[in-house]
């Protein structure tokens, strides 16, 4: 087993009913110019203390700019114990498009 895409419209509902952690790697700059509502920032130096805390139990969806990265870091959250991970299809550069009031800066 490993991760899995999730299409930005399930993301939406998870996000909108608080299914599941939005994590966001892209870089400070990026995330602090604008990310998806509610999403960590997640980078090398605080990814031991995140998986060391959460929930494992309770899915994680991992952005990046375009949904490549993501599919990385969720593989490694998967196999740091996750029992859900996904990477984010399109990233945020998608999700800014499609949802920009779920954005924020």
């Amino acid at each position: 087993m490993s991760f899995k895409n999730l299409q930005a419209h399930e993301a939406l509902a998870w996000l909108e009913s608080d299914q599941a952690l939005f994590v966001d790697i892209r870089d400070p700059q990026s995330y602090a110019a604008g990310h998806i509502r509610g999403a960590l920032a997640l980078n090398n130096d605080n990814v031991a203390q995140f998986v060391r805390e959460q929930d494992k139990t309770r899915p994680v969806v991992v952005c990046c700019y375009h949904g490549m990265s993501s599919q990385n870091a969720a593989q490694f959250l998967f196999e740091q114990g996750f029992s859900e991970a996904y990477s984010l299809a399109g990233g945020y550069e998608q999700w800014k498009h499609l949802y920009p009031e779920q954005c924020t800066a």
